[in-house]
């Protein structure tokens, strides 16, 4: 499955040494218990194990949330069918046509996804697809072939464009079906699937009296508890102006998740010109609000939701958001390198040792 949205944490956790880099083989090993998987949502996954526990129970809670993990991978997978499970591929497929049964999770997620359309003001938007489309195959284009790069046509984004009403989403909770009602219309979840599947597969854990592990999904890093100590982990969120391993600023975190949208991870240079992965939705070209925006706060899933809505909006339309919402940390580092936070993120600054 290709996300069009690499939502790196970019987090150094001392302890977990452990750096999400866009390059999945790049992993240091520690003495802390893990398990490094590579199949799911086209990333690096890792969960670490702090509480002690024996081989045998991590193996069987890592192999549960792994599972998790797999299932929703399955069904969000926009771009390949899989066997004895209709997912998002089949429901693009099938766009403008009848109306498609699907697992009840791909519904529950799907109602999640409109509720995070209307809390971002339209910013946080799955019916994307038909713009982002174009972006997703001129970057494929360009990795191959960087000679010939090219961004997409304009008369192409604002056809697109006009195919992306949230309302072409038709869901029907009673009979488990979806539909896409116009046949140029398609879904497209990198915003906000990773993010969801890390969610479900930590509540799991948490649900079996999980504490003290460490879930680093792609980037999206969630954490289950504290140290069995009661301390949390200190983490590196990465300084979007230096393209090698300095922080701009570190956190100490525990019992929450952590993501992080940058310009600086998934993109491609045409003429000079650095073209990233986040597009906005109002332009249709790459946002250029901010290089780095950063979100704490307990459910990944809307973590990584609020990741990509906030990087597409001016600090003060963001933060006006972000003050209706319990529990939601915010750092935005601006182009000039200002770092903007909200209070309680201020709270979580520590000084590295």
């Amino acid at each position: 499955m290709k996300i069009l949205k690499s939502l790196s944490c970019l987090c150094l956790i001392w302890g977990l040494l452990v750096f999400m880099t866009g390059c999945p083989q790049t992993a240091v090993k520690t003495e802390t218990p893990g398990k490094v998987y590579y199949t799911f949502f086209d990333t690096v996954s890792y969960i670490y194990n702090y509480a002690g526990d024996s081989q045998e129970a991590f193996d069987e809670k890592t192999a549960a949330a792994a599972s998790i993990l797999e299932e929703y991978h399955r069904l969000f997978d926009i771009y390949y069918e899989h066997s004895g499970v209709n997912n998002l591929c089949t429901v693009n497929k099938n766009a403008g046509g009848e109306p498609i049964e699907v697992d009840q999770k791909l519904i529950d997620f799907l109602l999640y996804a409109k509720e995070l359309y209307l809390l971002t003001g339209g910013e946080m938007n799955v019916m994307m697809g038909a713009v982002l489309r174009p972006w997703h195959d001129c970057r494929t284009a360009a990795s191959n072939d960087p000679a010939n790069a090219k961004i997409p046509d304009a008369a192409v984004l604002e056809e697109a464009a006009k195919h992306t009403s949230i309302d072409l989403l038709e869901i029907d909770d009673e009979n488990n079906t979806v539909r896409i009602s116009d046949p140029a219309a398609s879904i497209d979840v990198g915003a906000l699937g990773k993010g969801y599947a890390t969610e479900m597969a930590a509540q799991y854990l948490e649900s079996i009296g999980t504490t003290s592990y460490v879930l680093n999904i792609g980037g999206n890093i969630r954490i289950i508890g504290t140290k069995p100590d009661g301390s949390g982990w200190l983490t590196g969120i990465k300084n979007p102006a230096d393209a090698g391993f300095t922080y701009a600023e570190y956190i100490t975190l525990a019992d929450t998740s952590c993501v992080t949208s940058g310009i600086y991870e998934r993109f491609y240079s045409v003429g000079g010109v650095q073209y990233h992965h986040i597009i906005d939705k109002d332009t249709l070209m790459p946002s250029t609000f901010f290089p780095s925006i950063s979100i704490i706060t307990k459910d990944s899933g809307l973590a990584d939701a609020l990741s990509t809505a906030l990087f597409c909006m001016s600090y003060e339309d963001g933060k006006a958001i972000v003050d209706k919402l319990d529990g939601v940390e915010v750092l935005w580092i601006t182009h000039d390198g200002e770092k903007l936070m909200t209070e309680g993120f201020k709270s979580l600054v520590t000084e590295k040792n």
